[in-house]
């Protein structure tokens, strides 16, 4: 049976972490909502939060910001803001489920971009963060946990070809 991992102290320092960066967005970047949220959840510095001792590093709101202008560049494109409640609650969410799920960043954002999250806000915003990030999965037919049986099949199937290419290669 597949288990969800607990939340713990370190990962609710996680949430709200992400979730206060999100938050201040509105004011510390210059793009959209949107673009600022796909940049992020894509980028080397969630990538980081992924794994675990990011809190070892000094990594304050500003020089998350700076980090992801490093790696993406500046950007003005888009004006488009959210408020702060549903941008507090996007960050939240989004880390939690990583958290919770052992997905990293990038495979939860393809999963809900935030476009589909953010239509999400007001039915979903006073559940708990679990049974939000339940509802979500279940209506999108997605299991929660990284599913590490696709891998496995993929790896099988890249198997035999090469072993089948060896035999075509044995018989000329």
């Amino acid at each position: 049976m597949k288990i969800l991992r607990q939340m713990d102290a370190y990962g609710l320092k996680l949430c709200r972490y992400q979730a206060e960066l999100f938050e201040s967005s509105a004011q510390e970047v210059a793009c959209s909502s949107k673009i600022f949220i796909r940049r992020f959840m894509n980028s080397d510095l969630a990538a980081r939060m992924d794994s675990e001792g990011f809190f070892f590093e000094a990594t304050d709101k500003g020089n998350a910001y700076e980090e992801i202008e490093e790696q993406y560049g500046k950007s003005s494109y888009g004006k488009n803001k959210l408020s702060a409640e549903e941008l507090h609650w996007l960050g939240y969410i989004y880390r939690y489920w990583v958290y919770i799920s052992g997905r990293s960043s990038k495979q939860v954002y393809r999963l809900m971009t935030s476009d589909e999250l953010g239509k999400l806000y007001f039915p979903y915003h006073s559940l708990d963060p679990r049974q939000a990030i339940e509802r979500i999965a279940e209506a999108k037919e997605v299991d929660l946990l990284l599913d590490t049986g696709d891998l496995d099949r993929c790896v099988r199937i890249v198997r035999e070809a090469r072993a089948r290419h060896l035999l075509i290669e044995q018989g000329s």
